[in-house]
């Protein structure tokens, strides 16, 4: 993505995303590149895993490791913590966004 500021919003709501989804089921990475493609984002998997390593960093995720056909696969959960920012984004978002399309 060429402009900046465009890819900084997306990166941001990208992380919301994931927050999202890991509040209703355990994702990995693979499986949410293929989410993003479906709202049509394309993300390599260099750009896609440091946000993983990130929130759970932060500890807005937790991970555990799967083998799954004899390939180990991590996957994400959100933590505590991660549904209370999860919960104020989806706020803040909602009246960010809402005011946008005011008339």
């Amino acid at each position: 993505m060429k402009d900046k500021l465009l890819k900084d919003l997306f990166l941001g709501f990208i992380k919301v995303h994931i927050l999202y989804h890991a509040n209703k089921e355990p994702i990995y990475g693979h499986e949410f590149s293929e989410e993003l493609q479906r709202h049509g984002f394309k993300i390599s998997y260099g750009t896609l895993y440091p946000i993983f390593h990130k929130l759970e960093k932060q500890g807005y995720l937790k991970s555990m490791s799967k083998n799954v056909n004899g390939k180990l696969r991590r996957y994400y959960s959100i933590t505590k913590n991660g549904k209370k920012i999860l919960e104020r984004a989806k706020l803040q978002a909602k009246e960010l966004v809402e005011e946008l399309y005011e008339e």
